[in-house]
């Protein structure tokens, strides 16, 4: 892959030069007060690194921190009101899974988390994807309205306990809560993906797996519409645990780190308030939970754990309420790679100005391609993509 050089640490030949450097400095006789002046900030710094409390955490903080000191940005805001029982215990369960050190696992793995009506249509794009990998990755398939037929090995037996969802309901969240529950069970997987049937792989497995294992961050769209298709859909009912300022929007389809996949399922609080208060047809507005809840909720608990924007691609330009439709004779090499090559990404509010924001993807600091996986193709494409899939997966 050719981003690899970046991950590379310099060599043990750039110390042993410095240290040859040094070696060949001529000796000079110093003062004995500045002997001792050097003696003491060795035993200052050695007491702010060894006992880290009080006010010595600030100062090991500016000392020792290889990103410069954030702590005093850290430090948690005060509450503009008292907050309620409920929300203080979500906080403390919050706090301490963010806190806590990422289970190490030898063997790591991307989970697959397919979320379909019935038929899987690109399951032999996805075994072409998959081949080769088999240690790195699991597949969990959730059908709602059909058991599945699979015709790749990597789906037979993948299925989960599933039930009926309806677009725009919250079933939709608890299909999603289902899958991350399932695949949380296998302490391996560390990377959550959240897939329709809709969706294919826009790059090969390699680069998919670094792309995400590689990252410090969940891939959740987020971001805020002061229109009415975004702050319009908000209910006072929310109150006092989401204020209007808080709420946002954003694309399902999900990319999640471990940390942020245990927050889900330890939510009861804010999934509770998006359960009642966020449906179609309540107080004539149409609210899908599917949309607000994640960006919402790690906007309030974590804002600067996620990329604000997700790295499955859709096309919205036609105005509908359902993305473009990719037939087989829209696709082409040429055109998969655009969409691969895409780096910059937007989000345009539903009010009367129509606010574009354009936003650089950036990876660990680093612009780089937005999308690893687009939607929405038609399964008449499906032995086009098979056929060319080699091609325009190549980096």
């Amino acid at each position: 892959m050719k981003t690899a050089r970046a991950w590379k640490l310099g060599g043990i030949r750039d110390f042993q030069m410095m240290a040859g450097y040094r070696q060949q400095r001529p000796h000079l006789k110093r003062p004995i007060w500045i002997i001792a002046f050097v003696t003491f900030f060795i035993i200052f710094l050695t007491g702010v690194y060894v006992y880290p409390s009080g006010s010595g955490s600030l100062a090991s903080c500016y000392f020792f921190s290889g990103r410069g000191c954030t702590m005093l940005e850290q430090l948690p805001a005060t509450p503009t009101r008292e907050l309620t029982d409920a929300e203080n215990i979500a906080q403390v369960v919050f706090k301490e899974i963010l806190n806590k050190p990422p289970v190490r696992s030898k063997n790591p793995k991307v989970a697959f988390m397919f979320l379909t009506p019935g038929n899987l249509p690109f399951e032999n794009l996805w075994e072409k994807f998959f081949h080769g990998h088999e240690d790195r990755f699991s597949v969990y398939v959730h059908a709602s309205s059909e058991k599945p037929i699979h015709v790749s090995r990597y789906f037979v037996g993948r299925d989960i306990r599933s039930e009926k969802v309806a677009w725009g309901r919250i079933s939709m969240l608890d299909a999603e809560k289902r899958l991350l529950a399932h695949a949380l069970l296998d302490p391996d997987n560390q990377q959550f993906v959240l897939l329709s049937d809709s969706c294919i792989p826009l790059h090969n497995f390699d680069y998919v797996y670094n792309y995400l294992m590689y990252t410090n961050v969940s891939y959740v769209d987020c971001f805020e519409d002061p229109g009415p298709h975004g702050n319009g859909r908000y209910s006072e009912h929310m109150l006092p645990e989401v204020e209007k300022k808080d709420f946002r929007k954003g694309s399902q389809w999900f990319t999640l780190k471990r940390q942020h996949a245990m927050i889900i399922m330890a939510d009861s609080l804010y999934y509770t308030k998006f359960k009642h208060y966020c449906k179609p047809n309540m107080e004539g507005r149409n609210c899908y939970a599917d949309e607000h809840y994640l960006p919402t909720l790690f906007h309030m608990i974590d804002p600067a754990g996620i990329a604000n924007w997700s790295v499955t691609h859709a096309d919205w330009s036609e105005g509908k309420w359902h993305p473009k439709a990719y037939r087989a004779q829209d696709i082409s090499s040429e055109f998969l790679k655009s969409l691969a090559a895409i780096d910059e990404t937007f989000h345009i509010t539903s009010d009367e100005q129509k606010k574009v924001t354009i936003m650089p993807c950036m990876w660990n600091g680093m612009k780089r391609p937005c999308y690893l996986f687009a939607r929405k193709f038609n399964p008449e494409a499906l032995d086009k993509l098979v056929f060319l899939f080699v091609n325009y997966t190549t980096v």
